[in-house]
C-alpha cells in the first residue's frame, strides 16, 4: 500500500493559481481581516507607522524587481524616490494639477530618468553597476540642491495636502487605505508579471544573461524594462512619501535611504514580494522599537539609553551580516521553513526525514 504526499492539482487553472492550496487562502483571508480592522483599533501612532510600512514596501518591491528578480545592483533608490516626490510635489504646486494625475506623471518621469541610468547595464556588472547607479545618486542629489530655480535647493517644497472631495486625505487613518490599496495593486502586478514572458526573461538575465542571450532573449532590452519597471513604483514609493508629509527634502533621498532599502530586501529575501513586506516591516519598525526602549530606560539606565541612537545605526549593519551567514535567502525564507513545518506536521517522514 503507497500514500500520496503532496498536492496534486487535476487542472492547469489550479496548477497556475497564485493561492494554489486552502491553507494559503485562508491565511490570506485572515490577514485581510487584520489589515481591514487594524485601523479601527491602533492608535495614531502605530497608524502612522503602518502607512510608514506601506509605503516602504511599494519602494522596496520596486527595487526587488531590479535587484532580485533580475540580478542589476542599484545604490540609487534614494535619488529615483527624491525624482518621483520632486515632481509630484512640483507639479501640484506650479501646475495646479491634483494629487492623482501628478503621481501618475511622477512615476512616469521616474521610470524614464531609470531607464536613462540604466543604460550603463548594457556594459557594466556587479559591483561596476553598483559604483554607476551610486553615480546617478550623487548626480540626482547634486541636480536637486543646487537647481533652485526649479526645486528650491536645499529649501524644502510645502506640497498641499491631497483632498478627495473635500475630505483631506493625508491623515494617518485616510491615508492609510490608500497607501495598503496602492502596496497591495503593487504586489498583485509584481506577482502576475513574474508569470508572464516579460517576468520570465528577467529570470533568465538574473541566473545566466549570455544563456539568455543565446535562447533569444534581447538582454538590453529586459535589463532597461527592468530598470523602467522598478524606477515606476520606487516613484510612485516617494510621490506617496510627498503627500502624506506634505514637505519635500533632499535630505530624506539620501544614500542612507538607498541603503535602507537595500537592507530590506536582504533581510526580507530577494526576489521575493513577501520577503519585501517582511523587509519593510522590520526595517522601520526597528528604529521606533529602539527609540520606545530608550524613553523606557531614560530613568532607570540613562547611561545606555544615551548611547541608543549608536546601538540603532550599529544594529542595522549588524542585522544584514547576521542574514547573511546564517539565513542568506531573508525572513521569507524562514516563513517558508515555518509553513513546510506544519504542513507536514506531525508526518515528519513527509519531509524526506525518515519514518519514526
Amino acid at each position: 500500500m503507497t500514500m500520496e504526499c503532496g498536492v496534486f492539482h487535476t487542472t492547469y487553472t489550479s496548477d497556475i493559481a497564485l493561492r494554489r492550496v486552502p491553507a494559503e487562502r485562508l491565511r490570506l483571508g485572515l490577514f485581510v481581516i487584520v489589515v481591514i480592522a487594524f485601523p479601527f483599533l491602533a492608535s495614531p501612532y502605530w497608524l502612522n507607522l503602518a502607512n510608514q510600512i506601506a509605503i516602504a514596501t511599494v519602494g522596496a518591491i520596486g527595487l526587488n524587481i531590479l535587484v532580485g528578480y533580475t540580478g542589476q545592483i542599484s545604490l540609487g533608490q534614494g535619488a529615483f524616490m527624491a525624482v518621483g516626490a520632486y515632481t509630484a510635489g512640483l507639479l501640484t504646486l506650479n501646475f495646479g494639477l491634483p494629487w492623482g494625475p501628478s503621481i501618475v506623471f511622477a512615476c512616469l518621469v521616474t521610470s524614464a530618468i531609470g531607464t536613462f541610468f540604466g543604460m550603463p547595464s548594457l556594459r557594466l556588472k556587479g559591483l561596476y553597476l553598483a559604483i554607476a547607479t551610486l553615480a546617478a545618486q550623487e548626480i540626482i542629489e547634486w541636480v536637486i540642491t543646487h537647481w533652485t530655480g526649479v526645486t528650491g535647493g536645499t529649501e524644502a517644497l510645502v506640497v498641499p495636502a491631497p483632498q478627495l472631495f473635500g475630505v483631506r486625505m493625508n491623515t494617518d487613518f485616510r491615508f492609510y487605505w490608500l497607501v495598503v490599496i496602492l502596496a497591495s495593486a503593487t504586489a498583485l502586478f509584481t506577482a502576475n508579471l513574474f508569470r508572464s514572458r516579460i517576468g520570465r526573461a528577467f529570470l533568465a538575465v538574473r541566473d545566466q544573461d549570455v544563456a539568455a542571450s543565446v535562447i533569444g532573449v534581447n538582454v538590453f532590452r529586459y535589463k532597461l524594462l527592468a530598470f523602467a519597471t522598478s524606477s515606476f513604483f520606487v516613484g510612485l514609493a516617494g510621490a506617496l512619501i510627498a503627500y502624506y508629509r506634505n514637505i519635500v527634502s533632499w535630505e530624506r533621498f539620501t544614500l542612507e535611504t538607498s541603503l535602507f532599502y537595500l537592507a530590506m530586501i536582504i533581510v526580507g529575501g530577494l526576489g521575493s514580494i513577501r520577503g519585501s513586506f517582511f523587509g519593510a516591516a522590520l526595517i522601520t519598525l526597528l528604529p521606533a522599537l529602539i527609540t520606545n526602549a530608550g524613553r523606557m530606560l531614560q530613568d532607570s539606565a540613562p547611561a545606555i539609553a544615551s548611547q541608543l541612537p549608536n546601538i540603532q545605526q550599529a544594529s542595522f549593519g549588524l542585522i544584514i551580516i547576521l542574514f547573511l551567514v546564517f539565513e542568506p535567502k531573508g525572513l521569507s525564507k524562514l516563513w517558508q521553513n515555518v509553513k513546510d513545518y506544519f504542513y507536514v506536521w506531525p508526518f515528519a517522514y513527509r519531509r524526506g526525514e525518515g519514518r519514526h
